[in-house]
Formats: C-alpha cells, sequence, structure tokens
C-alpha cells in the first residue's frame, strides 16, 4: 500500500517555524510519523508554502502513517477542522492509462554529474582525487538551465507536456529556491557539515506516455535531494491553475 497524507502547519507556531527553516528537520519530523523504526521505506515529502497563513506538508509513504507529533507541534491541535488528510494512493496509480492528463507539479534538485567542475569545492576536490572518480553533482541555477533539465528528462519519466486550453502552459518555473543549512553528523565525533541546495518548483500539464514509467515516477520520485523535500511528482484534475495543486489522491 501507498499513502499521500497533507498535513496543515500553522507558520506562526515556533515548531512549523523551525520546520520551514531546516529540511533536515522536517525530514526527521517525517520519519517520526512511521512506526516501523528505524525506516527503511521509501518515503517523499513536499513542503508547499503558497498560502498566506497556512503551509502544507505533503507525504508519500509505504505504511500508513500517524501525525499527532507534527499536528501538536507545528499545527492548530485543538481546531474543529481537520488538521491531517490521508488517502490511499492506489486509485490515482490506477487512473495512469495511456494517454491520461493531468496538471503536474514538482520540487525537485536540478544537477548534473561533471567531472570538470568550474570552481569545485574541497569536497568536491577531494572526491574527483578518488581513483575512478564518478564525477561530482553541480547544481543548475539558471531558470534556463532548470527548464532544460526537466524537459530533457520527462520523456524518461512516463510523460510529455502539454499545452491544454484554459489548464495554463505545459511548463512554468513557479519557484526558485537556495536553501542552506547545517546538516548534524549521525554521531558526535565529526563537525556539521553545511548543505546547499538549488531547488525549483516546476508547474504546468502532462500526458501519461508510458503508465509503467508514470507509476514509478509518483512512486520512487525523480533527482536528488529527496530526504530533503525534492523529487515528489504530484499529479492533479486539469483544470485552471489552483492556489495548490496537490491534493491528496490526485482525481
Amino acid at each position: 500500500m501507498t499513502y499521500l497524507s497533507r498535513i496543515w502547519l500553522n507558520p506562526l507556531r515556533r515548531g512549523a517555524q523551525a520546520l520551514l527553516r531546516s529540511p533536515e528537520k522536517t525530514h526527521a519530523a517525517v520519519l517520526g510519523g512511521l512506526s516501523r523504526q528505524p525506516v527503511t521505506e521509501r518515503v517523499l515529502w513536499r513542503l508547499e508554502t503558497g498560502r498566506p497563513h497556512r503551509a502544507e506538508l505533503l507525504v508519500l509513504t509505504e505504511s500508513t502513517p500517524s501525525w499527532e507529533h507534527l499536528v501538536e507541534q507545528a499545527g492548530w491541535p485543538h481546531s474543529d477542522e481537520p488538521q491531517v488528510l490521508v488517502r490511499d494512493y492506489q486509485p490515482l496509480l490506477d487512473r495512469l492509462a495511456g494517454g491520461r492528463e493531468f496538471r503536474f507539479r514538482l520540487r525537485a534538485n536540478p544537477v548534473s554529474a561533471t567531472r570538470t567542475p568550474t570552481n569545485p569545492s574541497t569536497s568536491q576536490k577531494e572526491q574527483l582525487a578518488r581513483p575512478h572518480p564518478r564525477g561530482v553533482r553541480v547544481p543548475h541555477r539558471t531558470a534556463g538551465h532548470q527548464i532544460t533539465w526537466l524537459t530533457s528528462r520527462i520523456d524518461q519519466w512516463g510523460f510529455t507536456l502539454i499545452d491544454v486550453e484554459d489548464a495554463g502552459t505545459a511548463l512554468r518555473l513557479s519557484a526558485r529556491e537556495r536553501l542552506a543549512f547545517h546538516k548534524k553528523p549521525k554521531d558526535d565525533t565529526t563537525a556539521s557539515r553545511r548543505v546547499v541546495l538549488s531547488t525549483a518548483t516546476f508547474d504546468g500539464a502532462v500526458r501519461v506516455t508510458d503508465p509503467h514509467r508514470a507509476r514509478h515516477t509518483l512512486l520512487h520520485g525523480v533527482g536528488p535531494a529527496k530526504a530533503y523535500g525534492c523529487g515528489l511528482f504530484t499529479l492533479a484534475p486539469l483544470g485552471p491553475a489552483p492556489l495548490s495543486t496537490t491534493s491528496p489522491g490526485g482525481t
């Protein structure tokens, strides 16, 4: 089984502010919602911050999650409005037939691998100095390169971009961010490591061309930095672009 959850977060609360600032803390909070520890299942998540007074956390899990700790620490624990929605993902996966059309959203970390980076960091120099180096990941920072990163790969994911009347253009780069935070080591023997990510959020419309690959894309995500909120590819019905296109269950 696979489940897509939506959890409302209150940006005025200290717990929510900590999650909004740190992908590492959000990842830890997401894993804390799963009963089988240590977590070995595939987990994807994404923070949506487009609403003025609330944020939403979307999480894809293989097992049934429990999000009471997030509501208590970062939501509205005593609100009459439901704070969590968890839905079976299988009905959406069953709709991924060839030719079906959807609106999509993806927050990704567009990168490419190279053995000749322009300004390699210390860690990249160390990696490239190893015997038989595989290359290092270099982020795409410009809008043009980020769009090219997606358009050159989306056919491999089981979709093709389309333009649909009243649904907007096939592809829109709706947000670009540079995230910098410190990752704590698993033990206390080393200092924390600074992590810098260049993320891009894509919105648009697609047609399913390969249902098998499309299901794999939805279940496994795309690109690197999945532990930091990237890679979750979500679908929604075609129509005028809503504020958020990521309601659990898709269609």
